[in-house]
């Protein structure tokens, strides 16, 4: 006598949104868990920056790490505020808001008994036609769910990157070898963790593309596109747990570095020559990074010949570390 399939159905979807992004969140928790651990690990580790596909100044491979960290983390945190969004409940509102047939105390009762009955904190909508009318809490952790989604695949092309090879790429981390890594290349290692991640991201986007249409197609007091909704919205949310986790315990936890290879890669930058901006200028580091590539010397050595710096400044200033901080050197 209460319900209608118009406040019922999105409570239902809004309930069970909540639940699996409680099953998310802990699954973000760990992947920035395990980015931090190797930030750690290799901070200490130097390696040429890169820009525009080119070298850059040095930087840290645990500062790249780190800022992953943070970046899931930020995505973490949206996530969360999406989810609360969810917990606004317009169950009472029967077929168009108004409440009809419904008593005066179905409401708070109602919400009540399914907060004790999932053990989550459930609350009345503000207003129940509004509550009836958006899908708006929908799209916030869909639309959550696809910005998560591309920076990670951002990350993991990062991983890729970092890891091509071994001899004829970067090869500055290693990544777990999970499988043979081709039917006929013998000693062929993939980065399959890292594929799959973007394969589930790529999935995510178009949900959300779904997602998204069907939250603007509502007319006056209803959306009839919610099946569709529900059903892209929590296959989003299931896929990203499952991909997540397997991409921390197959991937992340297992990265190693190499160290030598990282640290010839940041002393024979070009890029390095930036340092010097401040102590010769612009267009004579420029003039000396030119000859660095046309000559083979190392950029110290051009310095020292065209009697710009004593040999103990050079030292001094070309201090790899020192130019992963911020200030002049």
């Amino acid at each position: 006598m209460a319900q209608s399939t118009n406040d019922v159905c999105p409570t239902a979807i809004r309930m069970a949104a909540v639940r699996l992004s409680e099953k998310l969140l802990p699954s973000l928790t760990r992947l920035e868990k395990a980015f931090a651990a190797k930030a750690k690990e290799f901070d200490d580790i130097i390696k040429s920056g890169r820009t525009h596909m080119q070298d850059a100044v040095p930087i840290r491979l645990g500062q790249e790490f780190g800022a992953y960290a943070l970046n899931v983390r930020k995505h973490r945190e949206r996530l969360e505020k999406a989810a609360d969004s969810n917990k606004e409940l317009g169950i009472g509102g029967t077929a168009v808001g108004t409440g009809l047939n419904a008593h005066p105390k179905f409401r708070p009762m109602m919400v009540k008994e399914l907060s004790q009955e999932l053990k989550i904190e459930f609350r009345i909508a503000d207003d129940y036609f509004e509550a009836m009318q958006s899908l708006r809490p929908f799209t916030e952790i869909s639309g959550g769910l696809r910005d998560l989604a591309q920076d990670l695949i951002r990350i993991a092309n990062d991983l890729r990157l970092f890891s091509s090879g071994p001899k004829t790429g970067l090869a500055e981390i290693s990544l777990p070898a999970v499988q043979p890594g081709s039917s006929i290349m013998p000693g062929k290692v993939n980065p399959v963790m890292a594929e799959m991640l973007n394969m589930v991201c790529f999935q995510v986007i178009g949900c959300d593309l779904t997602v998204l249409l069907s939250a603007q197609a509502g007319q006056m007091e209803l959306n009839v596109m919610m099946t569709v909704v529900a059903f892209n919205l929590l296959h989003e949310l299931e896929i990203m747990r499952n991909a997540i986790d397997a991409f921390v315990k197959f991937c992340v936890e297992g990265i190693s570095a190499n160290r030598e290879r990282c640290r010839e890669y940041a002393e024979g930058s070009m890029s390095i020559v930036t340092v010097l901006n401040p102590h010769i200028g612009y267009a004579k580091a420029a003039e000396i990074a030119k000859e660095y590539l046309q000559s083979g010397k190392s950029i110290k050595e051009i310095v020292l010949e065209k009697g710009l710096m004593y040999k103990e400044k050079i030292e001094q200033i070309f201090n790899l570390r020192g130019m992963t901080e911020p200030g002049i050197h």
